[in-house]
């Protein structure tokens, strides 16, 4: 073959090697393109969760009620209650007791809640609005217990005041106190009512013996641990 004609093929043979590098490098960079334009499609978008925030603040909804006994509780000054009446925005919301034991409500003024019941005073409350508005749908709710109380001292790991929910022991009221200190002493425990004194021996109660020293708390009671 002649020099010339030689050269020539080899020219065009590379030529050709190019052009199909070149394709396949033009195609391999298509698939890449359009591969990554599916992951990212069919990424799903990242919902955060929400936290639910409280559609009322504490204390001052039904939502919150205190663990009272609605048949015996006694309502009394600095309790704090919400009354309800179904349907009636205008008539519902927070009451607070005051000193003299009533409270004040929306078009009807004064109503006597200090020595009831809250099944009492729903039913006067129910009385009063019967005038106002057709069958009335009255809930009245303890939020807060303020008006009885009792008092813990001296030797304990938390002293202070307790509300006075429920029904409670000698006993189960020292529980609140978080344990005595270490140089207390639990065999002479006085409890300040009124103008008497009473005395609990805790180390006799936890033993079972003379449990007569177990009584209730009463409101106003100051226990004394020495």
């Amino acid at each position: 073959m002649v020099p010339g004609a030689l050269q020539a093929e080899n020219i065009k043979d590379r030529c050709k090697v190019k052009s199909r590098s070149f394709a396949f490098a033009v195609l391999a960079a298509i698939a890449m393109s359009g591969g990554m334009l599916a992951i990212g499609q069919s990424r799903p978008d990242v919902i955060k969760p929400q936290s639910p925030q409280p559609s009322n603040p504490p204390g001052t909804s039904e939502n919150s009620p205190a663990a009272v006994d609605p048949n015996k509780y006694l309502i009394g000054a600095e309790d704090a209650l919400f009354i309800k009446v179904w349907r009636e925005p205008d008539y519902s919301g927070p009451a607070f007791v005051r000193p003299d034991g009533k409270i004040t409500m929306p078009l009807i003024g004064e109503v006597q809640a200090g020595g009831l019941t809250p099944i009492q005073l729903t039913k006067s409350i129910t009385e009063s609005l019967t005038k106002l508005i057709n069958n009335p749908d009255v809930t009245v709710f303890v939020t807060e217990v303020r008006s009885k109380k009792y008092y813990i001292d001296g030797e304990v790991n938390r002293s202070g005041s307790f509300p006075l929910i429920t029904a409670t022991t000698i006993l189960e009221a020292l529980t609140n106190a978080s344990g005595f200190r270490e140089f207390s002493n639990p065999k002479k425990i006085t409890i300040l009512r009124g103008k008497k004194i009473l005395k609990f021996n805790y180390k006799e109660v936890i033993a079972g013996k003379h449990m007569e020293q177990n009584v209730f708390v009463e409101s106003g009671d100051h226990i004394h641990v020495p």
